[in-house]
């Protein structure tokens, strides 16, 4: 994260349907573990067994879609140029002598890596404005043929996929994300635990199973409740 380049704060980078996906099984994963917690207090322990299944599958859920999304971002890179050009795509081929991808854009910004825009018609056509390093014509047609795009190495400043060395914005968008995963993997595993191993405690003390179950659900809904911060931020501004 200390090695990426300064990057003014994107508009709507990160697929929102996703991510919204995922705060609806996060909320409802909130109430399936209130209702195994209120199971366990009205003396009903198949409605808790059948309540904290539902509630750890939510989990599961959850870090399955969003395994999806690194995914996808991991394998999706930007080759920067010189220029300040951004082309992305995918299958990248990285040699001594050029740099081959399966282009799907092609953006121009700051030299820095800021925030890409196209470039106006009045810019394109001044006379005296620098010719690009590489044709976007040419990167509109290999991205619609689907062939590689071979862009010689001196043209080119860096290259990374979209992970936390990509930009500022994507630093922090795995540093917060990869926090609350590992808040969300720990949480489950507690929940598990009081799953498969309650049944014991719940035949000698009904009650302290019921506790156990209640803590553990409050630290359920505070990654939750973290979740629910996130995404506004992350996926809609």
């Amino acid at each position: 994260a200390a090695q990426s380049p300064g990057y003014e704060w994107p508009v709507h980078a990160l697929s929102v349907p996703p991510g919204f996906i995922n705060t609806i099984v996060l909320i409802a994963s909130s109430v399936t573990v209130i209702l195994a917690w209120a199971s366990l207090k009205l003396r009903e322990f198949a409605k808790f067994k059948l309540f904290m299944s539902i509630t750890l599958l939510c989990a599961l859920g959850f870090m399955g879609i969003k395994a999806w999304e690194y995914n996808k971002k991991l394998h999706h890179y930007g080759v920067f140029l010189k220029d300040g050009a951004i082309i992305t795509g995918h299958d990248i081929e990285v040699s001594e002598s050029a740099i081959r991808i399966v282009p799907d854009a092609v953006q121009h910004g700051k030299a820095h890596g800021g925030p890409a825009h196209e470039p106006s018609a009045e810019k394109e056509s001044d006379p005296d404005a620098p010719a690009p390093l590489v044709d976007p014509a040419s990167v509109a047609k290999a991205g619609e043929a689907r062939e590689p795009l071979e862009i010689p190495r001196g043209a080119v400043r860096r290259w990374s996929n979209h992970g936390p060395a990509y930009n500022t914005f994507y630093s922090i968008y795995f540093t917060l994300t990869g926090l609350h995963a590992l808040h969300v993997i720990g949480g489950a595993v507690v929940l598990a635990y009081l799953l498969f191993t309650g049944e014991k405690m719940y035949r000698r003390e009904p009650e302290h199973l019921a506790n156990r179950v209640e803590v553990a659900g409050l630290f359920w809904h505070f990654v939750d409740l973290v979740w629910i911060f996130l995404f506004p931020v992350l996926y809609l501004l």
